[in-house]
């Protein structure tokens, strides 16, 4: 298959909603009668939908003949501890809204499963374009380079949030948060079910001797990548960042090393740019690595990051240990997304990946 064939499936895979799958199915009556009492304005019929993309919490399109709405709920079935925590999310959305951050607006939540079985949130739904590949396929390359420059921007803006001045000064503990990542990423990877990856075994001890202490804290998303940015329908912007279920306050240049962590990675494994030159990023109109860094510096006032590999290979880890956690889902029938299998085929790959990056970030 060829790679603009395998980008076109891709999207088409990810993209738009479909039936509700049916481990995900609920009484979609009882939602009614629960929107009609939490959110305002809201008039039935009620028409559900659910998502293609996603991972992790199962989301919906609810449409009516007067708005759309968008419900985010955990997955139903045993999960692991702290997994999976749509309140944390709604809260840390509704106090970035307040500051004018990109983000769709909550609406209501619940924590009663009576209604929808699970924990869930509604909030408004946000039109414009998703991209399941980092390059952005179909788009020309001016447009390109301003996409590339206002994720940036996005990214250097919420690393920018002061999290006290917003209400999220208990969002998260402030400081050790590389050790305590590390932390629970291999406890979900010693957990989790298939065998253990040797480049794994072995990035992860050389982490644990290498991990610098944070550098700063902010407010960081967790999963700030390519495909979880709504741009506008025909204008290079962003217009909304989603699924905020990893966010917490923590060390930025992990959060902005997993947003770069798309020039390292192959174009079949969550839609990474697969490492190309150059010359073929400058005919495409994206940025380099190197320049993209340089930006997001200017834009938070640093004068480089001496440790960018680190941080990288530490996202490749972090990576790999989540995908560990959706092979299990996908053994429980948990599994958000009915593509997840075509993304774990890609795990040896990229452990070789996060090896190279830690040898390659030396000693």
């Amino acid at each position: 298959m060829s790679t603009a064939a395998s980008d076109a499936d891709r999207q088409q895979l990810n993209s738009g909603t479909g039936e509700v799958r049916k481990q995900h199915r609920f009484d979609e009556s009882r939602l009614t009668q629960w929107l009609q009492s939490n959110v305002s304005g809201f008039a039935g019929p009620l028409k559900v939908t659910q998502f293609r993309g996603g991972q992790s919490n199962p989301t919906y399109l609810l449409s009516t003949p007067d708005a759309d709405y968008v419900l985010r709920r955990k997955p139903p079935g045993e999960l692991l501890p702290g997994a999976h925590a749509v309140d944390r999310e709604a809260r840390v959305m509704m106090a970035l809204n307040g500051a004018g951050f990109p983000v769709p607006k909550i609406l209501a939540e619940s924590q009663d499963e009576a209604v929808i079985g699970t924990a869930f949130y509604v909030m408004g739904h946000v039109e414009g374009r998703i991209f399941w590949d980092s390059s952005m396929p179909a788009l020309d390359p001016g447009d390109r380079t301003m996409m590339f420059d206002d994720m940036n921007r996005v990214v250097a803006t919420l690393h920018s949030v002061d999290a006290d001045a917003v209400g999220l000064s208990d969002f998260g503990r402030k400081g050790g948060y590389l050790r305590r990542q590390l932390n629970r990423w291999s406890r979900q990877y010693e957990s989790g079910s298939g065998e253990r990856d040797t480049d794994i075994d072995w990035l992860q001890g050389w982490l644990r001797e290498r991990l610098p202490t944070d550098e700063r804290v902010s407010i960081t998303h967790g999963d700030i990548k390519c495909d979880n940015f709504i741009f506008h329908p025909t204008e290079p912007r962003v217009v909304a960042v989603l699924d905020w279920e990893l966010a917490t306050l923590g060390d930025p240049l992990a959060d902005f090393g997993y947003n770069a962590l798309m020039y390292h990675l192959p174009s079949d494994l969550a839609g990474g740019l697969g490492a190309r030159s150059v010359d073929q990023l400058a005919e495409l109109g994206i940025p380099t690595e190197a320049e993209y860094v340089a930006k997001y510096c200017e834009r938070t006032a640093r004068e480089g990051i001496d440790d960018l590999d680190l941080y990288l290979a530490f996202n490749a880890f972090r990576l790999y240990a989540i995908m560990h956690g959706i092979r299990a889902r996908i053994e429980n029938g948990t599994s958000a997304s009915p593509h997840a299998s075509q993304m774990i085929s890609s795990m040896p790959q990229l452990a070789k990946l996060g090896r190279h990056l830690a040898e390659r970030a030396g000693n």
